[in-house]
């Protein structure tokens, strides 16, 4: 596991311990495949720990069926059946708060993504979830549809111990700036610049 060099240590009062297990902001963006998967890969570690998991997709189409949505209510049963893991809600498009592309105007998907921003806000003032995983929220930021100082505001000063993890491209300097951890996946060889399709299992 690659070792932390910092220049100097904060001067945050915390001690090694508190410091070591905060509550992280993270990001996933760049162009390559991958921000949504790595991000399902934490929250399988954190079922595993038993924390609260909860997904927000906010634009993927509610007639896609992804495995990693199966996967996840299948362990969200289990939990409610044996106590075994995490609880986990998982909300997507058509489901309360999502926007689509396929219907209604802009302003109607823009009102939208504000609605279902202010169910995730008002969840983080309740401390709901161990875990968030706002897969694609990027990109309502992008098309400015919600206001970055207002989400970065609440972020960084979310109570309690709640893990958050964003996925998307184009993410917004400001948030960039506000994350603990920032990764950017970069395309280096893909099978569809040869014309290849995507296929099960690999991209959904």
């Amino acid at each position: 596991m690659p070792q932390g060099q910092p220049v100097e240590v904060p001067k945050d009062g915390l001690t090694t311990r508190q410091r070591r297990n905060r509550p992280l902001l993270m990001l996933h963006t760049g162009e390559m495949k991958g921000k949504s998967t790595s991000a399902f890969g934490m929250a399988l570690r954190g079922w595993n720990q038993g924390w609260d998991i909860g997904v927000f997709q906010f634009v993927k189409s509610a007639k896609w069926k992804v495995g990693e949505e199966s996967a996840f209510r299948a362990l969200g049963r289990l939990h409610d059946e044996t106590g075994e893991g995490g609880a986990v809600e998982w909300h997507k498009m058509g489901e309360g708060w999502s926007w689509t592309r396929k219907q209604g105007t802009e302003d109607d998907h823009a009102a939208a993504a504000r609605e279902g921003w202010a169910e995730i806000a008002r969840r983080l003032a309740a401390e709901r979830h161990g875990l968030y995983v706002l897969d694609e929220f990027t990109y309502p930021l992008h098309w400015g549809w919600i206001d970055v100082d207002e989400v970065v505001d609440t972020l960084t000063n979310r109570p309690g111990h709640q893990h958050v993890v964003i996925t998307g491209r184009y993410a917004p300097e400001k948030l960039v700036g506000a994350a603990d951890l920032v990764v950017e996946m970069t395309k280096v060889k893909h099978p569809m610049d040869a014309g290849q399709k995507g296929q099960r299992g690999i991209e959904w």
